[in-house]
């Protein structure tokens, strides 16, 4: 076991140094983040190896592997480097009627459409200076279903790129903290007059022409997949790459998409929308205020999650 004093020789910025090259999967993308030269990121890493008595990263053709070591690790210092973080941001008491933070703040442009408006209202009048960034988070595809759809979203949040993350979440890794603001299903929106709002039946909506918000013009989300088991299927006629577009050309279309129930209700007058059920049911998804439990320990988090949790889980 390292005594203080070896302890006091160690260098913190190894530890940024090493998860930085381990999420880059590259030594040159890794020097560009941290503003480094490359030959400063290999001489930093020959000082982990020697520290830690393992290669660490394995150079291939296509670039660096980390050893079973090096994933090991992953976790572990990932919770210490969020944990520093916590403690240099308790530093200066935080008291929002007073503080000038900027906090930011990721979700699926969705659910930032339906709570942005209530959550910045709400700071405007109880913490005045505090600035917010908004950021737009998508999940990733799932290549296997074992994959996780937002694990690069929670990478985000580990690195402090983003503060609070309010994401369709169910399961989340340990290191993690999830807070529940409610719970969102999906309807069938469309502009008002639609024939499909008279019949709005399985064989009506699998005839029509359909939106469908891909950030990657994939034709195909979950709605295709429930239809694929039920041996039907659906014309997607234009994929869109936010929300907020849908909700623009479903106004002036006879196109249907199936959005999220409360993002067409807050914005259903606005653009001539109505809305009928979907023809087949669907579990819905929590919409939960996710960071790090190390993030928690910084009173401007805790009080950004908590105000999240007092606004959002009575059913605002």
């Amino acid at each position: 076991m390292l005594n203080a004093a070896q302890l006091a020789r160690i260098d913190i910025n190894l530890l940024v140094l090493f998860h930085v090259v381990l999420e880059e999967g590259h030594v040159g993308r890794a020097a560009e983040r941290l503003r480094l030269t490359p030959s400063a990121i290999s001489h930093g890493l020959a000082r982990l190896r020697r520290l830690l008595d393992d290669p660490l990263f394995l150079r291939t053709p296509k670039g660096i592997v980390p050893t079973a070591r090096a994933l090991a690790l992953r976790t572990p210092v990932a919770e210490m480097l969020s944990l520093v973080i916590g403690v240099l941001d308790t530093a200066v008491p935080f008291d929002p009627a007073t503080s000038s933070r900027r906090f930011v703040i990721g979700a699926p442009d969705a659910v930032l459409a339906s709570t942005a408006t209530t959550l910045l209202e709400h700071i405007g009048a109880t913490a005045p200076r505090v600035d917010i960034g908004l950021v737009h988070l998508m999940p990733q595809r799932r290549e296997r279903p074992s994959d996780m759809p937002w694990a690069v979203c929670l990478s985000r949040i580990e690195t402090r790129e983003v503060d609070v993350a309010l994401l369709p979440i169910r399961e989340h890794p340990p290191r993690f903290e999830a807070h529940w603001l409610y719970d969102e299903d999906f309807v069938v929106a469309m502009r008002k007059g639609h024939p499909y709002a008279r019949h709005p039946t399985e064989a009506s909506f699998c005839a029509a022409r359909h939106l469908l918000v891909s950030s990657g013009a994939d034709p195909h989300g979950f709605v295709d997949e429930v239809l694929g088991k039920r041996g039907r299927a659906r014309r997607v006629a234009l994929t869109v790459p936010s929300f907020a577009m849908a909700l623009e050309y479903l106004a002036s279309s006879d196109l249907l998409a199936a959005l999220p129930r409360r993002l067409v209700r807050r914005h259903a007058a606005r653009f001539g929308l109505t809305a009928v059920e979907l023809p087949f049911k669907r579990k819905a998804d929590p919409i939960q205020a996710v960071t790090t439990k190390a993030a928690m320990l910084d009173a401007g988090v805790a009080w950004l999650v908590g105000t999240l949790v007092s606004l959002f889980s009575t059913g605002t």
